[in-house]
This record gives C-alpha cells, structure tokens and sequence, in this order.
C-alpha cells in the first residue's frame, strides 16, 4: 500500500512454459512489447555460443528489438548447473525489475525455470564421494547407474534420461549425502516472490508432434550438420552439458559414422517428442499455472489478464 492506502504497483514476473515447438516464443515476444519488458532465456542449451539451429535460438533480427538475457554465455566446454543457472537468472530479473521492466522468462528447461521461479536451495557437494560415483560411471556405465538410481529413488529416475550420467552422478551422490531421497531436493511449489505468474500454452499432442517433426526437418535443412561439426573443433565434443543436447548428440554419432544422416534426423524427432512428454510431466500437476490454447485469437489479452492478477499488492 502506498501513503493513501492505495494499492501499490509491482513490476510482475512472467514465465512462459509448454512444450516444445508449442509456439512460447512468439508469445513471449508479444508479452515483452506489451509490458515493457524484456526477454530472459531458461532454455540450458541457449546458453552456448554457437548452438543456434539446433536449439532454434531466435536470430537478432527477429527478437523485434527487445533485449534477450542469458543467451551465448558459454562455451560448449563449459559445464551448466542449474545452481549457477539460478543466480545469473535471479540478478537479471532483480536488475529488470529495479528499472521497472518485466522479466518475461521463456526457454524449454523446466527446471530451469522452477529453480529461478520457486523456493529452491541446493545441497552441498563432496568432492570425494563425488568423484566415487564418476568412477563408477565410467566403469558401469550411465544405463546401469540409471537403473540403482530406480531403485533408491524412483521419482528421480523419472524425470532423468538414462543416458544422462552427470544428473544420475548428482542424483546417487546427494541420496548418500544428505540420507533422503534426490526427489526431495527439487524445487518446491513457493514461489520466492508473489508477483510471479506463469502462463502455458496448450497444444494437442498430434499437432504438436506434427511441429517437432517439421522444426527438426528444417534444422538439418538449415545446416544443423555443418553447425555440429564447426562446434566440434570449438571442443562440443568434451563439454559435458553441451554435447548432450538433442539433436547434436545424434549429429555426432552421425559425423563418427555411428549413424546414417537420417537415422540421426529421425531420433532426433523421437527424442524431442520425448522430451516434450518430460516437459509436460513437469507442469501437469502444477496448479498455479494460467494455461491458453496455442492459437487462441486473444492468447495475449488472455495472458495479460492472468498478469494483471498479480500486478498489484
């Protein structure tokens, strides 16, 4: 309230989530014309220099003058953890908000974006029983780690790809760790500031695997294969996060000889469908979340209105 006990304006925070190839980008970009606000990326591959077509990073020209935040940050050598994730993002949209502009959050990383959004402290680390699971990995293999991960905590193995050996390593090292379950350390449904309001897009699922298919068809079309193979001698090979990225992942097993051009294509497409089912499944049960039909004709009066909710205190 202010002096008169009036209701005092606050700047919102807005996330946009959904699958991908669901169509958050360009409601994202009609979101930050309409407030005032800015673009800032949770998508942890448009972290990377370089990785443009295959992460279908929006190309300057197309970003209609808005500022973007957290996009070509990184090398592909480098490591991305969602706890270092959380900070750049939080400073950002502190720094938005003190101007008065919105943070408008859009990218596919759902737990990206909740560990920015919600109430999310991460465990500690040790070194030693750290490098222990490493050593396993590199004996056993991620599958197998997968499969001790199942039976220890079946939630988290869930919401882990089996051929993801750095979360499975981080997931078996904090159940050692702390004695409870790595599911239990996953962001809370709180967010850290009210004025927050997140906004989904709705999409039936023929249509958008349908979309994934095309999205993939015109990545390789557009040199998703001459991308990789330049990011190669930039070392995408040795990053740990960045080489995992769908759709570069089955590139390089193309450029190794290991697949044909479209054996890599079509699991590219299977595993961006995937993915979408994940994202989905990390939403559904979340009931703070505003959900609009992909092609609504009024999908940003729509969101506005879902804004405005919390645009006041």
């Amino acid at each position: 309230m202010d002096e008169r006990g009036a209701p005092r304006s606050v700047t919102p925070i807005v996330a946009i989530v959904g699958p991908t190839a669901a169509g958050k980008t360009g409601l994202s970009l009609d979101l930050a014309e309409r407030l005032h606000g800015e673009i800032v990326n949770t998508d942890a591959m448009q972290l990377y220099r370089g990785m443009d077509i295959g992460t279908a990073k929006l190309p300057i020209a197309e970003r209609r003058g808005i500022p973007h935040h957290l996009l070509d940050v990184l090398s592909v050598r480098d490591p991305a953890t969602v706890a270092e994730f959380q900070g750049w993002a939080r400073e950002v949209m502190a720094a938005l908000r003190a101007a008065g502009k919105s943070p408008v959050l859009v990218g596919g990383s759902a737990l990206y974006t909740r560990a920015v959004l919600d109430r999310f402290e991460f465990p500690g680390t040790d070194p030693e029983l750290r490098a222990r699971w490493e050593a396993e990995l590199a004996v056993r293999g991620a599958p197998a780690l997968h499969t001790l991960l199942a039976e220890r905590d079946p939630d988290a193995a869930a919401r882990i790809l089996p051929d993801n050996g750095r979360r499975i390593v981080r997931a078996l090292e904090v159940i050692e760790l702390t004695g409870r379950p790595f599911s239990a350390t996953l962001p809370q449904q709180e967010y850290v500031d009210p004025a927050t309001v997140q906004i989904g897009i709705r999409i039936d699922r023929e249509l958008l695997e349908q979309r994934v298919e095309q999205r993939v068809a015109e990545m390789f079309e557009a040199g998703l294969v001459d991308e990789v193979r330049r990011l190669l001698d930039d070392g995408l090979a040795e990053g740990r996060t960045a080489s995992r990225a769908i759709g570069y992942q089955q590139v390089i097993a193309h450029l190794a000889g290991e697949l044909t051009l479209d054996e890599a294509r079509e699991r590219t497409v299977i595993a961006t469908r995937q993915f979408a089912r994940r994202q989905l499944a990390w939403w559904k049960d979340d009931p703070r979340i505003t959900w609009i039909e992909h092609d609504a004709p009024d999908r940003v009066d729509q969101a506005l209105a879902a804004i405005a909710s919390v645009g006041s205190s």
